[in-house]
């Protein structure tokens, strides 16, 4: 197995290589097209505004491999604007093409009192504990956020995990091998690199 992190300008790359490299994984950052092939887990991170992302992976060459990659169900990991890129679009850039892998949108948490954005730990619950990315895992694992936006997908049945931070949100979405989370794994500790290996467990056939 080899993991390739996109590498667009946008993210803590070094971070999220670093937590693939601390579990034993292969980890490479990719900036081409041609590397994908090289590869066998694709992750996607990033920080940032969402259109100006989107900006940027055109810019490479790398929107339309990626969206081919994420339908072919090859094993995809979405984390932070690279959660809210699987998505069609985002209050945060209104003109700005998605990747629409899903459908649905990423809206800004509504003003009501708490502190926004959204930063520190909190607990997710799975929607379905016995999915293999939550193997290992307490029963509401703890994770790191940073945002201000927050994806709403229009099929409720690829939430795999919901948090409470002004409003219940989707706090990650599964759909066949792919993976996506607003909280940051890299950021996590124990949590956070068990769902890292949980994700290159998923197949790669």
């Amino acid at each position: 197995m080899k993991v390739g992190i996109v590498d667009y300008g946008r993210g803590n790359l070094r971070s999220v290589e670093n937590a693939f490299l601390a579990i034993g994984a292969d980890a490479v950052l990719i900036t081409r097209p041609d590397e994908l092939d090289d590869i066998t887990h694709l992750v996607v991170p990033g920080q940032g505004e969402f259109g100006d992302c989107a900006a940027n992976l055109k810019k490479q060459g790398m929107f339309a491999p990626i969206q081919q990659w994420a339908a072919d169900d090859k094993p995809y990991l979405g984390i932070c604007v690279g959660y809210q890129l699987i998505f069609e679009q985002g209050e945060e850039s209104p003109d700005a093409e998605g990747l629409a892998i899903m459908k649905g949108s990423v809206k800004r948490f509504p003003d009501k009192g708490l502190k926004i954005p959204h930063m520190g730990w909190n607990s997710v619950i799975p929607n379905d504990p016995d999915h293999p990315i939550w193997a290992d895992m307490p029963e509401e694992p703890f994770f790191y956020f940073v945002h201000s936006y927050y994806p709403e997908p229009d099929n409720p049945g690829n939430v795999a995990a919901v948090c409470d931070y002004v409003l219940p949100f989707a706090a990650a979405v599964t759909r066949g091998n792919l993976v996506a989370t607003q909280f940051h794994p890299e950021k996590s500790q124990h949590n956070g690199l068990q769902l890292l290996k949980n994700f290159l467990a998923l197949s790669v056939a």
